[in-house]
């Protein structure tokens, strides 16, 4: 897997199932996240077990990703078909319901490709051809400032993705840097001698 952080985030036109619930052949990433943060959300296959549970997480949380100017786009190697079926698959049946983002068609496996997150023969618990559970959030410019994977077993912490947003959005307006366990509302560190020897004298141990 490559590192992409830095990089503007490989564009892709696929087909997809909107957020809407419409079935489309051409949704472009670049259109929908343009001048918005973004979130690429890759996932193993639909109607599986730890997957349902991060993306119902996920769509939970989009009035609060609203209010961060957020775009959200989920990915696997599935059809359009199959997320059109897992969406109208009410949860008590394992289903998603009407999830407030697009999902993305990845059959020919080309943008998980682009992204490096395409499992092979390894040890991981993946099996081999899927989407490994990877997220990369963009900022405005569709610039990769974040990215986290986790081994098949491990669902991921939507709190934490929401943390990584609004720290990253405190660094533009401010351009002070967040330390370790930084939440919404603390103080941010400048990034010189004086500015670590400042903040670590005020808080080192609450660190």
């Amino acid at each position: 897997m490559g590192i992409l952080i830095g990089k503007e985030a490989p564009d892709f036109t696929a087909e997809a199932c909107t957020a809407s619930g419409q079935v489309v052949d051409s949704f472009n990433l670049h259109q929908n996240i343009d001048q918005r943060y973004g979130v690429l959300f890759f996932y193993p296959m639909d109607f599986t077990f730890v997957c349902p549970s991060e993306i119902l997480a996920l769509s939970n949380r989009a009035a609060v990703l609203n209010e961060l100017n957020c775009s959200v786009v989920g990915i696997s190697i599935d059809s359009k078909w199959t997320h059109n079926a897992w969406r109208n698959t009410h949860v008590d049946q394992g289903g998603i319901g009407d999830i407030n983002f697009t999902l993305v068609s990845d059959l020919d496996r080309s943008i998980s490709d682009s992204y490096g997150v395409l499992a092979g023969a390894g040890k991981s618990y993946y099996p081999k051809g899927v989407s490994v559970r990877a997220t990369f959030l963009t900022d405005q410019n569709r610039i990769v400032r974040h990215m986290v994977v986790n081994d098949e077993p491990l669902g991921r912490n939507m709190d934490e993705l929401l943390r990584m947003i609004q720290a990253l959005q405190f660094f533009e307006e401010h351009g002070q840097v967040c330390p370790a366990g930084w939440q919404s509302g603390d103080m941010g560190m400048t990034n010189t001698p004086s500015g670590v020897a400042q903040y670590l004298q005020a808080s080192s141990k609450v660190l």
